[in-house]
């Protein structure tokens, strides 16, 4: 391909070389630099892609893209521009043909409810005939393929590859987690979201290699409603105003506020052993009564979120009902079927705020037990450890300390530390360090009435000690244990 072809939608200044030469592939990691090649010099929280400019010109590049002046040499073309991150998302586009602009993209941004809103949406919309791609924090999925994610937002090069694909797998929409750090980095730069979504925010991810500050990350979120055609945003979040500033789309609410245009109202929880659900009405822009199979006010959230979407797509009212109801997302409060006495659930809450949320939200149903298993990760932040054992300790009945992600530490080590912090509060626990059997024991000890979750892992199928992932999906060993439970009791 061309570069003056990569190049049509770039600010540059040709420093060296000649914007007609010929590029085979574009790369932003030095290791994968090959004959013909454009090299991007990204400047990362690690390492600058300028330190490598003479190494992958003798590697084959015959382009490098800069923010400022390297030596290489003769017959190399250096490309200047501001910002090589969004100089990558406008290359990426023309590269992959503009895939974006083929496609019906739908970008989701908040602290909460990104991912379990994006499958509803996927799920709502595929019921209606579309076939639609979708690029979360759990995996991306294009067709039939499931690719597992490194980034809630992947880098842009990614990004318009999997546009490529969906393409080609004959996707006609698309929906997307976007996060912070890929609007901050220019990841979702170089094409329109038909439509942008804001579902909430909360101070997260501020800290050195995030945000500078709240005020950062609010102003990073806000950029999404600057790339969009249509912004669907949460009329009930405090911080709308901010969002909403400077914003260049066409702007449409959804909550329970009176002025949404989209609007929850009596709403109130259903509950059975083994199940847990919500349902309201729906007024404004669609009226009709909604149930869903996910408990929590923030379901009601969710799926108003989704179904503020799926709106503009014409979807009937008889398919959002009944997708909405089929809609689960793997390890975002997935229910598993153990016993009609009580009700077991996986959730990835992993953090104080997230644990404190979901037990919360758990409470409302008046469980006549609340169950709560969980670790925390190795060589992590001893506080995440007091936070959620202090929380535990205080909205949970019994709390079965276990262990999640060792890494290099000792489970007993995290235990004591989780410990430090239930013991600030009158909670009961019992401390077992084996997964495997802190969920048999919470599985046996299941009282009528009971709502066990077996919180921090979620969708995640490995344990991690000591540098390497060992198997283990807590699907798998309930599944174990209820068989072994089957064959103990046939003896």
């Amino acid at each position: 391909m061309k570069l003056t072809k990569l190049l049509e939608r770039v600010m540059y200044t040709c420093l060296c070389g000649s914007v007609d030469a010929e590029v085979k592939d574009i790369v932003n990691d030095s290791r994968k630099v090959s004959e013909g090649s454009l090299f991007l010099c990204i400047r990362g929280a690690v390492t600058d892609g300028h330190q490598y400019a003479a190494e992958v010109a003798a590697r084959g590049a015959r382009v490098l893209v800069v923010e400022e002046a390297v030596e290489v040499p003769a017959g190399v073309t250096v490309i200047l521009v501001q910002d090589t991150r969004m100089a990558m998302a406008l290359i990426a586009a023309a590269y992959y043909d503009y895939p974006a602009e083929k496609l019906k993209v739908i970008g989701i941004t908040g602290t909460k409810g990104k991912t379990t809103t994006t499958y509803m949406v996927k799920s709502i919309l595929e019921a209606a005939g579309y076939k639609v791609g979708l690029i979360g924090t759990i995996e991306t999925i294009i067709g039939d393929e499931v690719i597992p994610s490194c980034n809630t937002t992947p880098e842009s090069m990614l990004i318009q590859e999997y546009f490529h694909r969906m393409v080609e797998a004959g996707c006609r929409i698309a929906v997307m987690e976007v996060s912070s750090q890929g609007l901050m980095l220019h990841r979702t730069a170089g094409f329109l979201f038909e439509l942008g979504i804001f579902t909430n925010i909360e101070p997260d991810h501020i800290g050195p290699a995030e945000h500078a500050s709240f005020e950062d990350y609010l102003e990073c979120k806000s950029r999404l409603f600057r790339q969009c055609k249509v912004g669907i945003a949460n009329a009930d979040d405090p911080h709308l105003e901010q969002i909403l500033e400077g914003h260049t789309c066409t702007v449409e609410s959804y909550g329970f506020s009176e002025n949404a245009d989209l609007r929850a109202v009596n709403a109130h929880l259903v509950s059975k052993p083994g199940y847990l659900g919500v349902a309201y009405t729906l007024k404004g822009l669609l009226n009709f009564d909604v149930e869903i199979d996910i408990p929590g006010k923030f379901s009601v959230y969710n799926s108003l979120t989704a179904l503020a979407i799926c709106r503009h797509f014409k979807v009937s009212e008889e398919n959002m009902k009944r997708a909405l109801k089929s809609a689960h997302v793997k390890g975002r409060i997935e229910m598993v079927k153990v016993s009609d006495e009580f009700t077991l659930m996986i959730d990835y809450a992993h953090n104080a705020m997230a644990l404190e949320s979901l037990l919360s939200t758990l409470k409302e149903y008046h469980p006549h037990r609340l169950v709560c298993l969980f670790g925390c990760g190795g060589n992590r932040s001893k506080l995440r450890r007091y936070e959620m054992g202090e929380i535990s300790g205080k909205l949970a009945d019994l709390t079965i300390i276990t262990s999640d992600n060792p890494r290099y530490e000792k489970p007993e080590d995290i235990i004591a530390d989780i410990v430090t912090g239930i013991e600030k509060t009158d909670g009961k626990y019992v401390k077992i360090s084996d997964r495997k059997e802190a969920i048999a024991y919470a599985i046996r000890h299941g009282e009528p009435g009971d709502i066990i979750v077996l919180a921090g892992k979620g969708h995640e199928d490995y344990q991690e000690i000591e540098g390497k992932k060992h198997p283990m999906d807590e699907r798998v060993l309930i599944k174990e244990i209820l068989e072994e439970e089957k064959k103990r009791g046939m003896e």
